[in-house]
């Protein structure tokens, strides 16, 4: 037991993926569903008066009028997305979590909400359309490995129509230099995040090279052990610029985050409006 204890404590190859269910395990999924949806908690997602000042700061960026069709990428349960739909675009949004689609789903028809939700892996995404506009909020771009984001950048360039714009945003050099490298455990004995029940985490944070980091989770409960690998990669502007410029896209501008604050190099995210 000790040794496999150890084995799964390592330090894991770049990128490795978790092999445990994560976006669809029936607890976790409704824990992250609660983050999501909590206005005052950054963490799924940005807090709610971000979102309201993002939100109206792209609709002024890249207006329905001009753009009417938005394809959201990784939508979760429609935070951007009904707010996309009250504005005026014509909304399709996708995302792997079966119970944030659902959520989504049902919302919008509750608000009278036009919007297109489709539970799919985005990296496999084949919509059989294209959009006049594109978005990949909250730094969901770099946590992806190396291939995954040459992928999805492809994928987000063959979706849109010529003239198309895609924003995204990522962590920046100055986020990489505030990560701190640590090993921390805690005991819920009346579950938590992880699990229901009883558990023990113990969570391990590590520097990569190539300005990577990674968020180890190992849970232990009466279940099998499962470990949870969160990964980042963070972006200088000509980092980012040279994977958009290698799918075919160009910048049509850069900012702090994508409430469209100034970019300079203390800002802790970089968004991108790129251009088909």
């Amino acid at each position: 037991m000790l040794d496999s204890m150890a084995k799964l404590l390592e330090k894991p190859p770049l990128y490795t993926k978790s092999e445990a269910a994560f976006w669809d395990d029936e607890h976790i999924s409704g824990q992250m569903l609660r983050a999501h949806l909590d206005p005052e908690f950054e963490g799924a997602s940005r807090k709610k008066a971000f979102i309201e000042k993002s939100a109206l700061w792209i609709g002024e960026a890249v207006p329905p009028s001009s753009s009417p069709s938005l394809l959201d990428i990784g939508c979760g349960p429609g935070i951007y997305a009904e707010r996309f739909a009250e504005m005026g675009y014509q909304v399709t949004g996708i995302d792997f979590s079966k119970r944030s689609i659902e959520y989504g789903r049902n919302s919008a028809i509750k608000q009278g909400f036009d919007i297109s939700y489709h539970y799919q892996d985005y990296l496999a995404m084949n919509l059989r359309q294209r959009f006049d506009f594109a978005t990949m909020i909250y730094c969901d771009y770099g946590a992806l490995s190396t291939e995954d984001r040459q992928i999805i950048m492809q994928k987000a360039f063959d979706h849109l129509k010529a003239g198309g714009r895609f924003l995204l945003d990522v962590f920046s050099m100055a986020k990489y230099n505030s990560f701190k490298e640590s090993q921390t455990w805690e005991v819920c004995h009346d579950g938590g995040f992880w699990r229901a029940g009883k558990y023990a985490a113990l969570k391990g944070c590590y520097k990569y090279p190539d300005h990577v980091t990674l968020e180890e989770i190992l849970v232990i409960s009466d279940w099998e052990p499962a470990v949870y690998y969160l990964w980042n990669t963070y972006f200088t502007k000509e980092m980012l610029i040279q994977e958009a410029a290698a799918a075919g896209f160009k910048v049509g501008g850069v900012f702090g985050d994508v409430a469209g604050c100034p970019y300079n190099e203390d800002s802790h995210t970089i968004a991108m409006l790129l251009e088909k």
